[in-house]
């Protein structure tokens, strides 16, 4: 990866989120890749067609499933907090959980789920703790939007939102290591900040991590 976070020797479609560009630049050519949460499949489409991955994807809605597979994508219909667990230890290379994690309801298991399934897992999420979050909260006493938190409480999936050392903690906790970490403005581009300290947790609007379980 490049110093601003760009992909070497990979084409740059535009319509890729921010943090998705970062998630195929750090996944290898050939790998084998779950997908969680893949919307559409657009980051599973690019890695096959870029970078030759044996790609898989669960997403949780009918229209999802049924898009990726209309572009000839291998996507069914799951849910991150019950079917994991029937997946076995290792069966990937990597597996990427993208802006999903505030919206399951056993977030623990959930990251606990994904390094025993892959040997890496590629995390990104919006951090709670950005200084515009805390602002609007004392301001105005009401649940923010953003544009990374883009709907108002009532509409919005996410049930577990969290900072970025909400996370850092929660992987201490767990055992699971961070072996990369990147914190990111709101249109997913990098900045030059260390997640584990507070400057982080209040400038980020977002973060994404590169972990794997404890066994090694």
């Amino acid at each position: 990866m490049s110093a601003d976070g760009s992909l070497r020797g990979v084409e740059r479609p535009a319509h890729l989120r921010g943090d998705l560009r970062l998630v195929a630049e750090i996944i290898e050519p050939g790998s084998r890749v779950l997908d969680i949460g893949c919307g559409d499949g657009e980051l599973l489409a690019f890695l096959a067609q870029h970078k030759g991955v044996d790609g898989r994807g669960m997403e949780l809605s009918q229209s999802g499933v049924n898009a990726g597979v209309r572009h000839g994508l291998s996507v069914i219909q799951g849910d991150a907090d019950h079917d994991l667990e029937d997946y076995p230890s290792d069966a990937f290379d990597y597996v990427v959980l993208s802006q999903t994690l505030p919206a399951t309801r056993r977030p623990r298991q959930v990251i606990e789920h994904l390094v025993r399934i892959g040997r890496r897992a590629i995390v990104s999420f919006p951090n709670f703790g950005h200084w515009r979050i805390r602002f609007r909260l004392l301001l105005d006493g009401r649940m923010p939007v953003t544009p990374v938190l883009s709907q108002v409480w009532y509409e919005t999936p996410n049930i577990h939102l969290c900072t970025i050392t909400d996370f850092v903690a929660l992987c201490e906790e767990t055992g699971v290591v961070i072996e990369r970490s990147v914190t990111l403005d709101g249109a997913g581009l990098p900045y030059r900040l260390n997640p584990r300290g507070a400057l982080a947790n209040l400038l980020a609007e977002q973060a994404l991590f590169v972990l794997r379980g404890g066994r090694g």
